[in-house]
């Protein structure tokens, strides 16, 4: 068996760099490490439909967004298909069958979900396609055969639900689908990237996200408002870094190279972390050096992705090949699939046989019978 990657978003906006920390870079690495066989990054539009189903022209527009910035942090349409989830029916169907493998209050005590809904306050009128989320997402990877599913820490329950999911189709119907592993950053800091307000989420429902296109102007207006240790009011002070977004966030950027560039009189983050919590280093100075090192590591993003924005047409033939390959990756797992839940009618010539022969049987019973 090929090792298999499957990962993907909702297209609902642009994606931000809680995306490129979480999950973003670790996709380019592992598509560069040439380990893999086949990579589908799926851009999940259905299921970004469960929560805005009456705003579906939102996730039109930012299909090609998600596109854009997929192109733009180096993912690369000759190594990796970019799929499109509605025009891949077969996840619908097995969406279906699974759906009676998994029971109500399993799915209300996912963490994910429970998290989720939390957020969006449906209170009692709760989208089924919103609550089913986790079996729509195990149909995705098990449709592709996925081995691997490079994602951010928040998706571990939806993972760990969808090998259930693998497991017991497997119990009952035979070995059919495959069991998939999570991938997830090697930083801990980038396990979960907090907003730039120090909220444990970064989500543009929210509008706490640095955006992977986000001007200069912009990212650096954010990082000098950004939440850092509320007890830090003079130069002085001894700082904390235990929760302090600015830090949390050159956790996951800063290299030592950027000390080089940016600020000399450092080696490392180390020795920034000490002055700080000793006292006498200020917000401003470390905010300015987090400004450098996100402005240099978005830089060639940004401008890969405007150079994408002047053929639109092109990306858009991009999806379409993609998808078509993950359509007919889908159709062999669904045709296994019927196959073994024996629902294949008229596929199955045996089935036709063997009916044939005990409706033959029965008839000449019943002419003996008759005589």
């Amino acid at each position: 068996m090929g090792k298999i990657i499957l990962t993907g978003d909702r297209p609902t906006g642009k994606l931000h760099i809680g995306h490129y920390v979480g999950s973003l870079r670790r996709r380019v690495e592992l598509q560069n490490s040439g380990e893999f066989d086949e990579i589908y990054i799926l851009i999940a539009d259905a299921q970004a439909l469960t929560d805005n189903w009456d705003n579906p022209e939102k996730v039109r527009q930012n299909i090609i967004n998600v596109a854009l910035d997929y192109l733009a942090v180096g993912l690369d349409p000759n190594r990796v298909h970019f799929v499109v989830q509605s025009a891949v029916p077969e996840l619908t169907e097995l969406t279906f069958y699974y759906a009676n493998l998994v029971t109500v209050a399993r799915l209300e005590r996912n963490p994910t979900v429970k998290t989720e809904l939390g957020m969006r306050g449906f209170g009692d009128s709760i989208p089924v396609g919103f609550f089913t989320y986790p079996i729509s997402q195990a149909a995705d990877i098990t449709a592709f055969k996925a081995t691997t599913v490079p994602a951010g820490e928040d998706q571990e329950p939806m993972i760990e639900q969808a090998r259930e999911i693998v497991r017991k189709f497997n119990s009952i119907y035979g070995e059919t689908l495959v069991e998939p592993v999570i991938s997830l950053p090697e930083n801990r800091a980038c396990l979960r990237l907090p907003g730039t307000d120090g909220k444990e989420k970064m989500s543009k429902s929210l509008g706490n996200c640095i955006y992977l296109s986000e001007e200069p102007k912009d990212i650096k207006k954010k990082v000098m408002s950004m939440y850092t240790d509320p007890g830090h009011l003079r130069i002085e002070d001894p700082g904390k870094i235990e929760g302090n977004t600015v830090f949390t966030y050159l956790d996951a950027f800063a290299k030592p190279e950027h000390f080089e560039e940016f600020w000399p009189e450092y080696k490392n983050l180390d020795e920034v972390k000490d002055h700080y919590r000793r006292g006498g280093l200020g917000d401003v100075k470390v905010k300015k050096f987090l400004n450098n090192v996100l402005q240099e590591t978005l830089e060639p993003i940004r401008n890969k992705r405007k150079e994408y924005e002047k053929d639109i047409a092109y990306v858009y033939e991009i999806l379409k090949q993609g998808t078509e390959a993950g359509e007919k990756k889908a159709a062999q797992t669904l045709s296994e699939v019927k196959d073994h839940m024996k629902i294949n009618y008229f596929e199955d010539k045996q089935l036709i046989e063997d009916q044939q022969k005990m409706f033959d049987e029965e008839l000449a019973k019943e002419g003996r019978n008759n005589r």
